[in-house]
């Protein structure tokens, strides 16, 4: 499976990115010479910029940092100690991090790579909000089996009417291709970062579709309930984000099973042939090949 960063130079930067307190995210990159060969025990310069709306956006934010990598060549930061970071508003996003590397220490920046971030503004702007947002009073809880499944997150409309997000107790897949069709893109209407049923309905309308990871949630029928659908990323980064609980939840329930530390698919598609998944082992996103295999697992809204 191929994974594909946004990296421009002969050094590789491998990122995932966690969500902390809602003044700061963590940052892990490990870096490799033109060579393919660790950068170790080596002081390296580093420039963040996170930019709004697209790549090439309005810098709201941007810190330098001289940290060490260790044995591994792995490099770990916390971004967000400057002036600025707690005045972004995650919600009007979407928002990009650029870092620019100076292998040498310095700032002669000879690497630049930009990614979206996916998970990590949402997940500090629902830190800000709470778990369970739009007020208190909540009839269910984060963990609640409940609908067929568990529930992973909870929030209220405008008009105080209690909703929530609930996973299935079971892997629907542990190795299933995003779609047959990986020649033709389908575009924005699979592409939102947060409407999972809307992407779902998309990729099995594609022209030639016959298998997807979509379809295998859309037909789910379990817990008595059919209103499955494959999550979109942002759905899979609020099931992260709560992941100790919903674990903690799945142990105690007679039948199901935990969910894998490995990538899971999502309903985003990125571009062209590459859709979105969620690594729950590191907490990151990765834009994978559509025939590559990721496991799936279906949630459903209430």
């Amino acid at each position: 499976m191929k994974k594909v960063f946004s990296i421009l130079a002969a050094v590789l930067l491998t990122a995932s990115v966690f969500a902390q307190s809602p003044e700061k995210m963590s940052y892990q990159a490990v870096i490799r010479n033109s060579s393919d060969a660790l950068v170790t025990n080596t002081q390296i310069g580093l420039e963040v910029n996170i930019r709004q709306g697209t790549t090439s956006g309005t810098v709201v934010y941007t810190e330098t940092q001289t940290p060490t990598t260790n044995a591994n060549g792995l490099v770990s930061i916390e971004i967000g100690g400057g002036s600025g970071f707690n005045t972004i508003d995650w919600a009007n996003g979407p928002y990009f991090i650029e870092t620019k590397t100076d292998p040498a220490g310095g700032t002669n920046y000879t690497i630049t790579g930009t990614s979206q971030l996916l998970s990590v503004p949402y997940a500090l702007y629902a830190a800000n909000a709470g778990t369970a947002t739009g007020g208190g009073n909540f009839t269910h809880y984060i963990g609640e089996e409940y609908g067929g499944g568990v529930i992973f997150h909870l929030w209220k409309d405008n008009a105080g009417v209690e909703h929530g997000l609930i996973v299935a107790l079971t892997d629907q897949s542990i190795s299933q291709a995003w779609s047959n069709v990986t020649s033709a893109e389908i575009g924005t209407s699979a592409q939102s970062s947060w409407d999972g049923l809307s992407n779902s309905n998309s990729i099995v309308g594609q022209a030639g579709h016959t298998s997807s990871a979509a379809k295998l949630c859309l037909d789910l029928v379990s817990g008595g309930q059919s209103d499955w659908y494959l999550p979109s990323i942002q759905e899979l980064n609020m099931l992260w984000n709560n992941y100790y609980t919903v674990t903690r939840a799945l142990s105690q329930i007679s039948g199901a099973t935990q969910l894998s530390n490995r990538a899971y698919w999502s309903s985003s598609e990125s571009y062209g042939n590459y859709a979105w998944n969620f690594d729950f082992d590191y907490g990151f996103t990765n834009s994978d090949d559509k025939d590559g295999t990721s496991y799936v697992r279906a949630v459903r809204a209430f």
